[in-house]
């Protein structure tokens, strides 16, 4: 699949990079990445609309406003990109996240090499981040797991590795749906299966199937899916959720509430957001 890199020149800096990324997501930019004087942001090319981009600009507050540009990555080149900028990861001091040309370092409680391409969930993100440290503070022995928008399956593989006992990693992109099979194989692991979907694929022989849920794709689809979640949730089972920002927890919280989704914590890093519920 080849995406779109969306380059932002925002003025002011500071907060206008906060709503301007979470207006992009809203629009359907699945990822971004801050440089010094610049926001990217990366779309599949097919979904890609100047007119959009230029909307979103026009309807700013008089005193945000930016430039922008941008260009093709091809399928092709996305990986040699990635390298190029592409670094190890440390949470920590417990999970190291690697790409196959870094070298192995075994003082870390869980190693996982994850290559590098077109479907995000390296750790570099707060997001995903964020997601694996609540995991490291939970008991996966003997669980069973979902991992929706499992992107790498970087947190599906985290959850086998830290013993869940079977998981299902689910993404509707077909290249992160491709780079899951890849780095399920490449870390050696047997108990994860990896379907291309999405919320559909909760229908109704998942109700109550799952201990554990993670997700961590953005605010609308959370909102859009949490009874399913829910329905799919086994009682005193808990649900990770995370690529929201501070100002739409309570908004997640109020949805969860409805179906008997019990809101225990959250932490943030830059305004993003995981929390943590289990069903009642």
């Amino acid at each position: 699949m080849d995406y779109t890199e969306l380059k932002v020149y925002i003025s002011p800096e500071g907060e206008g990079r906060e709503i301007i990324t979470a207006l992009l997501a809203e629009a359907g930019y699945e990822s971004f990445k801050e440089e010094a004087d610049f926001l990217a942001a990366y779309i599949p090319s097919k979904d890609f609309n100047k007119e959009a981009v230029e909307s979103i600009n026009e309807n700013l507050p008089d005193f945000y406003k930016f430039r922008f540009s941008h260009k093709l990555i091809s399928d092709k080149n996305w990986n040699e990109k990635w390298e190029s900028n592409y670094s190890p990861v440390n949470i920590d001091d417990r999970v190291s996240i690697r790409a196959p040309f870094h070298k192995a370092n075994k003082n870390f409680d869980y190693e996982i090499i994850i290559e590098p391409k077109m479907s995000f969930g390296t750790a570099h993100h707060p997001t995903t981040a964020q997601m694996i440290k609540l995991m490291l503070a939970m008991d996966f022995s003997g669980k069973s797991v979902l991992d929706m928008g499992c992107g790498t399956s970087v947190l599906a593989i985290l959850a086998s590795k830290a013993g869940a006992k079977t998981i299902d990693a689910v993404d509707n992109d077909e290249w992160a749906y491709r780079n899951s099979l890849e780095n399920v194989a490449r870390n050696n692991i047997e108990n994860i299966k990896v379907y291309l979907d999405d919320a559909a694929f909760l229908n109704d022989d998942k109700k109550a199937h799952y201990d554990v849920i993670i997700a961590n794709i953005n605010r609308n689809i959370l909102l859009n899916d949490l009874e399913k979640y829910a329905r799919s949730l086994k009682n005193k089972g808990f649900l990770l959720m995370s690529g929201f920002y501070e100002k739409d927890l309570e908004m997640l919280k109020d949805k969860a509430g409805k179906y008997d989704l019990e809101y225990i914590l959250h932490i943030s890093d830059s305004s993003w957001v995981a929390a943590k519920w289990t069903k009642n």
